[in-house]
């Protein structure tokens, strides 16, 4: 069975290095948009198996509207494929519904298992840097400290909170409401004794919590 691919891409390098691989890997890439206006239109018309996308196109942040095609689109499947590779970015595609994240450095190779495993519905393997991160992110503390006078839940908010994700895409990550990320934070804040998210981020590197 050929996967069917959508790439959003700004990069021209980027589609003709592709398209002269994914013939070899059974992947048909049925369309190339490089711009985020472009994205909606082009998921509803051509219908690909797995969307491949940039974290940024043309400046903007296409991270901030794959909440709503994950939405509108049940059963899209994403694959980010990007040049920035940092914990805040990686982080925020694991929280959105992201299958995996790989990175341009990787060989293509890399990026077409990703996407057949994603064609599938199948999980990301260990090594992926999507499956470390949501692991980090979704970790329990280990054992009850004094100077860290937080819940398990707490822990994990906090550790999405230094990874810069926002309350929408901590509560997508921790599958509750933005009401309850809210209460979370506010009890983070008030526990730590600081005044807003960037201190208790602060707070929580200085002791390699985060």
């Amino acid at each position: 069975m050929t996967v069917k691919v959508l790439l959003a891409d700004d990069q021209p390098i980027v589609l003709d290095g592709l398209k002269h691989v994914a013939a070899q890997q059974n992947v048909e890439i049925i369309g190339h948009i490089t711009q985020i206006s472009d994205l909606e239109s082009s998921i509803r018309s051509l219908n690909p198996d797995v969307l491949v996308t940039e974290v940024r196109l043309g400046g903007k942040d296409v991270l901030k509207v794959l909440e709503n095609l994950t939405n509108d689109f049940p059963d899209l499947h994403i694959v980010a494929f990007s040049g920035c590779v940092n914990s805040t970015h990686i982080a925020r595609a694991a929280a959105l519904g992201c299958n995996d994240y790989v990175a341009k450095t990787s060989p293509a190779t890399s990026l077409f298992a990703a996407v057949k495993v994603a064609a599938t519905g199948g999980s990301a393997p260990g090594t992926s840097l999507m499956v470390k991160t949501r692991s980090k992110m979704r970790r329990p503390r280990q054992t009850f400290d004094h100077d860290v006078p937080l819940t398990n839940r707490e822990m994990q908010v906090l550790r999405h909170i230094s990874m810069g994700l926002s309350n929408r895409e901590i509560g997508k990550s921790l599958e509750i409401s933005v009401e309850t990320v809210k209460e979370h934070v506010q009890n983070i804040l008030r526990k730590l004794d600081v005044n807003d998210r960037t201190q208790a981020a602060v707070w929580a590197v200085k002791r390699g919590l985060a």
